[in-house]
């Protein structure tokens, strides 16, 4: 089988994106790993695979997302921004506004003038069975044991599961070292994005993101999501935060209260087309 694909990233998080509806397509999680590889497929964090939807009333596209590990999970923001640009540039669509399925519900995809994509993520999940995370009841932080020892971290899901920590020094944080324990701990039976998160201001904070299946990234737009909305959640942050991750920079807004989205703003570049054999 021969197939298309556009590579695109957003921040450097960066992505194989195959449209799905021009040409029918379901990946194995083989055929995601020789993708994603590096030296013998494409390359990338992720696979984007856009689908025509389950239910056109509330939706103009099915949003499926695959880490280069193979699996299947439910959000990745930087390539909901990605996967915005790409229907638009494909011809798919010439709307500005588009809604699309995720396995973590609805989302909202807004191209602005500028180029810039915002996202509306919807409502942040705090309930430890929605994340899912063991815990007998919510909390704005949680004490987690670790490499012998325990660190504290919030805990919420924004259509995937994510596990925040403060750190006085982000370049400095344990990243390699305790990413990948966080991501396998017990206590998050479908793994979890470890996010490590230093304070600058009330509107400012850098940030580095361990994600299920891919490693630490360059970018994580449900992570730089998940910082914000656990940083609020515990006093440190305003509504309005700029977010540095490695890759660059993404805008997050949220007003505070359970029931509000959270949005996300930042770019999407497509890098290069391309056929190959699977």
């Amino acid at each position: 089988m021969t197939l298309s694909f556009t590579k695109m990233q957003g921040l450097g998080n960066d992505f194989v994106v195959i449209d799905g509806v021009r040409q029918a397509i379901e990946l194995t999680p083989e055929q995601v790993r020789f993708l994603a590889h590096r030296r013998l497929g494409v390359g990338c964090d992720q696979v984007l695979l856009v689908e025509p939807p389950a239910d056109p009333a509330t939706a103009a596209f099915r949003y499926r997302i695959f880490n280069a590990d193979g699996g299947e999970v439910e959000q990745c923001g930087n390539g909901a921004r990605c996967f915005a640009v790409f229907v638009r540039d494909q011809g798919l669509t010439d709307q500005t506004l588009i809604p699309v399925e995720t396995a973590g519900g609805v989302i909202q995809l807004q191209v602005e003038d500028n180029g810039q994509v915002t996202v509306n993520m919807g409502r942040p999940r705090f309930e430890p069975a929605e994340i899912p995370f063991e815990a007998p009841e919510v909390a704005p932080a949680y004490p987690l044991e670790v490499g012998g020892g325990t660190v504290e971290i919030g805990a919420v899901s924004m259509g995937n599961p994510h596990a925040v920590l403060r750190v006085e020094d982000v370049l400095k944080a344990p990243v390699e070292s305790l990413g990948p324990i966080i991501e396998s701990h017990p206590r998050f039976p479908r793994r979890v994005n470890a996010g490590f998160m230093e304070v600058l201001a009330r509107d400012h904070v850098r940030l580095r993101v361990f994600e299920r299946g891919a490693g630490e990234t360059q970018a994580c737009g449900t992570g730089a999501c998940a910082a914000v909305v656990s940083g609020r959640t515990r006093g440190w942050l305003d509504e309005r935060v700029a977010v540095d991750l490695p890759g660059g920079r993404l805008v997050i807004q949220w007003q505070g209260c359970e029931d509000a989205p959270v949005f996300m703003t930042g770019p999407a570049t497509s890098v290069f087309t391309g056929t190959i054999k699977l």
